[in-house]
């Protein structure tokens, strides 16, 4: 039995892999409606984090800010509280290094195991197994759970020490936060320049200039509907700050996300904050005067 802290995008899809991959799931997560989603799958719900925690050696935690993550390890009904000593946390979430370096230290003197294995990956590429897990911490315990990663990953990357996925997660963001803005601006040169958007992404997703999120936001922005998001735009916000702050902090030189970052806050205070990061092609498209009125609608 596999224990699930956090059934949202992401650790739901993690959840939805384990039980295909024949592993019992057992999850919490305050929102009703994510762990009625978890039943349907046919995972079992439980009341509490610590519940999970009482039936599970090994737990995966998917959350998304700081205070969920106190209150699910520490909170009254938190994980500390139910688990058992010898008990190993995947702790898949993107996180300050410090909170996370704290949450270790404090686990340990109880006994528990945590493990820094943030993704790599968009909700989209959660839901269809192909994400990275870039696992730090104790190498044995790491071993010990190579089953339950490639029940619901792609793949999985030691990378040693505690701390290191987390580093390393920071430079993928970094990454994907520069790629999505590019892939959005090449669509709207597409569009603006009157060009079928279907026919940007064919052509250019098999040549030079193509990334994995023009790849996997492209279909969206082509449709130009925001709503089914894989990484919503106030959740993304949190990991920017994060990359930013860390940059900071190590005198760091990043001009090209710098510069993404203000198209990011315009989508949330454009009203999408609930919707996909992808809507940075709908912030970019009003600057260019929104061009799609006067088209026929893309298919």
């Amino acid at each position: 039995m596999v224990g699930q802290v956090g059934l949202g995008i992401m650790g739901g899809a993690f959840a939805q892999h384990l039980l295909t991959a024949r592993f019992g799931v057992i999850g919490f997560d305050p929102d009703t409606k994510a762990r009625a989603a978890h039943a349907k799958r046919g995972g079992d719900c439980a009341a509490s984090a610590a519940a999970v925690a009482r039936q599970c050696s090994v737990i995966i935690t998917s959350l998304p800010s700081v205070k969920a993550m106190e209150t699910a390890f520490f909170g009254k009904e938190g994980i500390a509280a139910g688990a058992k000593k010898g008990t190993i946390v995947i702790e898949a979430s993107t996180m300050p290094l410090e909170v996370k370096h704290d949450i270790r230290a404090r686990c340990a003197e109880l006994g528990i195991t945590v493990l820094d294995c943030p993704i790599s990956g968009t909700g989209a590429q959660a839901a269809a197994k192909d994400i990275s897990v870039y696992a730090s911490g104790d190498a044995a315990a790491v071993k010990r759970c190579d089953a339950v990663f490639k029940g619901f990953a792609r793949s999985m990357h030691y990378c040693g020490e505690f701390g290191n996925g987390s580093k390393l997660k920071f430079i993928a963001n970094l990454l994907v936060t520069i790629h999505n803005l590019s892939a959005a601006e090449a669509m709207v040169m597409g569009l603006k320049s009157g060009l079928d958007l279907n026919l940007v992404y064919k052509v250019i997703r098999d040549g030079a200039g193509t990334s994995r999120m023009f790849e996997v936001r492209g279909p969206m922005m082509i449709k130009g509907d925001y709503k089914a998001a894989t990484m919503k735009c106030e959740v993304y916000q949190k990991d920017i700050d994060i990359i930013g702050a860390f940059a900071a902090e190590m005198n760091i030189p990043v001009p090209l996300f710098e510069a993404s970052k203000a198209y990011y806050s315009a989508a949330l205070s454009q009203g999408f904050a609930k919707e996909d990061t992808g809507a940075v092609c709908a912030v970019l498209e009003r600057m260019a005067g929104s061009p799609r009125r006067n088209r026929k609608k893309v298919k």
